[in-house]
C-alpha cells in the first residue's frame, strides 16, 4: 500500500514515516521518482482546509494515490487572524516575514499579543473521491524580538508558554510533542491505524 505525502519537505516525510511505521504503508512524497511529473497545486483557498484539501485532491488525482496535505500557518487575533493563510507569502522570507508581524504588532501589548499556529492535514483516496481533515492548533504568545535558533517562520517569535521558550528554542522532538503540525499528524496516524488502512488497500 501506499500513500503519498504532497510535500518536498522531508522532515515532514520523516515524521509521517515514523508516525506510520507499524501500519504496513510505504511513504512516497513529491519528487520521488515513481510519481509522474506532477505540475504544483495552485494554493488560492480562502481557509487552511481548502487549501489542504486543494493539494491533496491534487496530487492524489494525478498520481492515483491515497495522498495527505498539510496547509498551516499563524493567526494572531488582535490583527483579524493576520497572516493566516498568506503566512508564507506576506514576504519573500522568514526574516522577512517575522519583521513585518513585529511591525504590526509594535503598538500592541499584553493579552493581545496572544497567537496561534493552526495545521489542517486533508487525506483524500482518489479511488472512492473521499477525504478526511484533521486539526492541530497550538496558542502562545508573539515576543518582541526574535529569539532562538531553530525551526523556521515566525517559530522564532512564537513563545509557549508551558515550556518557556519560543518554538525556535525548541528541538525538533519537542516542538513535535506541541506543535500544530504534531498535532494534526498524529490525529491522522491514528486515523489511518484505526479506518483508514482499509481504505487505501481497496
Amino acid at each position: 500500500m501506499k500513500l503519498l505525502i504532497a510535500t518536498t519537505n522531508e522532515g515532514k516525510v520523516r515524521e509521517i514515516q515514523k508516525l506510520t511505521l507499524d501500519l504496513g504503508v510505504a511513504i512516497v512524497h513529491l519528487g520521488d521518482p515513481s510519481l509522474p511529473d506532477i505540475p504544483e497545486a495552485v494554493e488560492d483557498g480562502e481557509t487552511f482546509a481548502e487549501n489542504a484539501l486543494k493539494k491533496a485532491m491534487h496530487y492524489g488525482t494525478l498520481s492515483g494515490l491515497p495522498t495527505v496535505a498539510e496547509d498551516a500557518g499563524l493567526e494572531i487575533p488582535s490583527l483579524d487572524n493576520w497572516p493566516g493563510v498568506h503566512s508564507a507569502r506576506v514576504a519573500n522570507t522568514d526574516e522577512e516575514r517575522v519583521a513585518l508581524a513585529l511591525g504590526k504588532m509594535k503598538e500592541i501589548e499584553g493579552e493581545n499579543r496572544i497567537g496561534r499556529f493552526v495545521s489542517f492535514v486533508a487525506f483524500y483516496n482518489p479511488s472512492d473521491q473521499t477525504s478526511e481533515f484533521f486539526k492541530g492548533i497550538v496558542e502562545g504568545e508573539i515576543l518582541e524580538e526574535p529569539r532562538g535558533e531553530n525551526g523556521f517562520g515566525y517559530d522564532p517569535i512564537f513563545y509557549y508558554p508551558e515550556l518557556k521558550k519560543t518554538f525556535a528554542e525548541l528541538t525538533s522532538e519537542e516542538k513535535n510533542s506541541v506543535s500544530h503540525r504534531g498535532q494534526s499528524f498524529r490525529k491522522f496516524a491514528e486515523w489511518l491505524g484505526k479506518f483508514g488502512i482499509q481504505l487505501i488497500s481497496k
